[in-house]
């Protein structure tokens, strides 16, 4: 009962007041969103990619942690050096518009002039992007790092099992 209670604190259930076993799920509070699918992302080592819309992802905005205020845009993994995050070949990440980077945020970032999907790291002063596979290396900028989105939430397409 106590699970209950909290989803109806939080706003995801209601109770019909008269009766015993009417929970209401208020369609009216979901915000659904659809994010533009701008290509792919490498999450191995870093190439060119160009930003051409191949269609889009409707989403819950609060489920998928998306903010109201922010641009949103979604790429599709290509790669597997962010395995170690649980980001996999031919995800979907949805990413915001944000100069605003934490320390271990997962980035997609321009870095000397390439695109790639990579946890934004703060050392000594100096930032570098991590992949989370250790086959592949630190990515230390030379000239240029520019944070083009950060990562605030991930879709990913269950392949069916073959029914024998």
């Amino acid at each position: 009962m106590q699970y209950i209670a909290a989803l109806e604190r939080k706003g995801f259930l209601d109770r019909h007041a008269r009766k015993a076993r009417a929970l209401i799920t208020p369609v009216q509070k979901v915000r659904i969103t659809d994010v533009p699918i701008y290509g792919q992302i490498p999450a191995g080592m870093s190439t060119l990619t160009e930003q051409t819309i191949e269609g889009h992802v409707s989403l819950d905005a609060r489920s998928a942690n998306i903010s109201k205020n922010r641009e949103k845009f979604a790429l599709r993994v290509q790669g597997d050096s962010m395995i170690g995050a649980h980001i996999i070949d031919g995800d979907i990440v949805i990413l915001e518009d944000s100069k605003e980077v934490q320390n271990g945020d997962i980035v997609a970032a321009l870095i000397d002039g390439e695109t790639t999907l990579k946890r934004y790291v703060m050392e000594h002063g100096r930032p570098y992007l991590k992949a989370e596979n250790p086959r592949y290396p630190n990515l230390i900028p030379a000239r240029e790092l520019k944070i083009q989105g950060v990562m605030v939430s991930l879709v990913r397409k269950q392949e069916r099992r073959k029914r024998h």
